[in-house]
C-alpha cells in the first residue's frame, strides 16, 4: 500500500532553505536571517534541521550551538523549501523520496536551481530519490495519511503547472503517485498577495485522519469574505459526506508591505515531533489563533514565531520548510 506520509506522523526531520543575498530576501536580509535562525532554533527542541546553505561557514556562524543541526552546501534561487524539496511516501512499507519537477508556481520566477536541488544534495539523504516528470509542489497537497489529498484547484488544475493534463488525468497521477483513494478538490479560496494561486497550506490543513483546520473569515468588509465562506461551506459538505471534523482558524487583520496586502495566515502552521509551531504576524488575531491551538492540541507544545519578514516574500512558515518522515535518515 502506497501512501504520501501525513505531516502529523513522526518526522525524522525538518528541511530548511537559509536566505543568501543572491536570492529575493537581498533588500531585508539581516531580518530574513533572523525570522530564519528563529524557526530553525524553535525546530530544533523537537527534532533534527538540515539546512541547505549557499555557504556552510557563514551560516554555521549563525549558530553557536550545532546539536540537531546538519549542513548541506547548494545555492538556491530562493528559499521556499516546501516547494521545491522531495516529498516522503511509503510503498509497502518501503519509505520513498518523491522529487517533482518545480517551476515556480507556473512560471512566475527564477527556477532552475531551485528544481535541482533535491537531486543535487541527494547524498545528503540515505534514502532513494526518484524524479519525478509533473510539475507539484509539496504546499500544493495535504494527506489525511490515510488514503485522501485535499487540494485547490486553482492550483491543481492550473494551466501553468501540467496543461497536457486534463483534471481526469492529473487526479489519475495524483492517485499513482501517492495511492489515494479519494481526491478532494476546493474550487474556493484564496489570500491576497499569494503567488501559488491558493496552495492549500494557506487555507485548510490535515490535523489528523479525520480533522481538518482551516481559515474562516467573519469580516463582511474584508475581501476575502466571500471566497472563504464558500470554501467554508465546501468544507462543511466534505465534512458531511467523510465523516471530517472542522476546526476553525482566523482570519488575520490586513497586514501591509509597501502598500500591498500580505498573506498572512494562520493555517501556513508546523507540525514537529511533539509540538506545532504557528507563524505570528503582530496583530491582535495572533493571541485567539495560539489558545485555538493550544485547545486543539493537548499532547503537543504549542509554539509561536514571528513570521512578519516571510510575508513579505509572500509565503510563511510552513512554506520555508518541508518534513521528513521518519525513516528518512541524513548521511554525516
Amino acid at each position: 500500500m502506497k501512501s504520501l506520509i501525513a505531516e502529523f506522523k513522526e518526522q525524522s526531520f525538518t528541511q530548511i532553505i537559509f536566505p543568501h543575498k543572491n536570492s529575493d530576501w537581498s533588500p531585508y536580509l539581516e531580518e530574513a536571517e533572523v525570522c530564519f535562525i528563529n524557526i530553525i532554533n524553535a525546530i530544533r527542541e523537537y527534532q533534527s534541521v538540515l539546512i541547505v546553505c549557499h555557504n556552510i561557514q557563514e551560516v554555521k556562524k549563525h549558530f553557536i550551538d550545532h546539536s540537531r543541526l546538519f549542513f548541506v552546501e547548494y545555492e538556491t534561487n530562493d528559499t521556499w523549501a516546501r516547494d521545491c524539496s522531495a516529498l516522503t511516501v511509503v510503498d509497502n512499507k518501503e519509505i520513498k523520496l518523491l522529487d517533482f519537477t518545480f517551476n515556480a508556481w507556473g512560471g512566475k520566477f527564477d527556477s532552475q536551481k531551485d528544481n535541482l536541488m533535491s537531486k543535487s544534495i541527494s547524498k545528503v539523504y540515505d534514502t532513494k530519490l526518484e524524479t519525478i516528470d509533473f510539475v507539484l509542489e509539496g504546499g500544493a497537497v495535504e494527506s489525511s495519511g490515510d488514503g485522501t489529498i485535499l487540494t485547490t484547484s486553482a492550483c491543481m488544475l492550473n494551466k501553468n503547472r501540467n496543461p497536457h493534463l486534463s483534471k481526469e488525468q492529473i487526479t489519475q497521477k495524483l492517485n499513482e503517485f501517492f495511492g489515494t483513494s479519494l481526491i478532494l478538490y476546493l474550487n474556493h479560496g484564496y489570500l491576497a498577495g499569494d503567488d501559488t494561486d491558493s496552495h492549500i497550506d494557506t487555507l485548510a490543513r490535515f490535523i489528523s485522519r479525520d480533522s481538518i483546520m482551516y481559515v474562516k473569515c467573519e469580516d463582511i468588509n474584508d475581501e476575502h469574505f466571500s471566497e472563504l465562506k464558500l470554501m467554508e461551506d465546501e468544507l462543511k459538505n466534505f465534512a458531511k459526506l467523510y465523516n471530517f471534523k472542522l476546526i476553525a482558524l482566523p482570519m488575520s487583520e490586513a497586514v501591509y508591505f509597501n502598500k500591498e496586502r500580505l498573506p498572512a495566515t494562520y493555517a501556513n502552521f508546523l507540525f514537529a515531533n511533539g509540538a506545532v509551531i504557528v507563524p505570528t504576524y503582530g496583530v491582535k488575531q495572533d493571541r485567539e489563533a495560539l489558545e485555538i491551538f493550544r485547545n486543539t492540541f493537548e499532547d503537543r507544545e504549542v509554539v509561536g514565531v514571528d513570521c512578519r519578514a516571510l510575508i513579505k516574500q509572500h509565503g510563511s512558515l510552513h512554506c520555508v520548510t518541508m518534513n521528513f518522515a521518519r525513516g528518512v535518515g541524513i548521511n554525516g
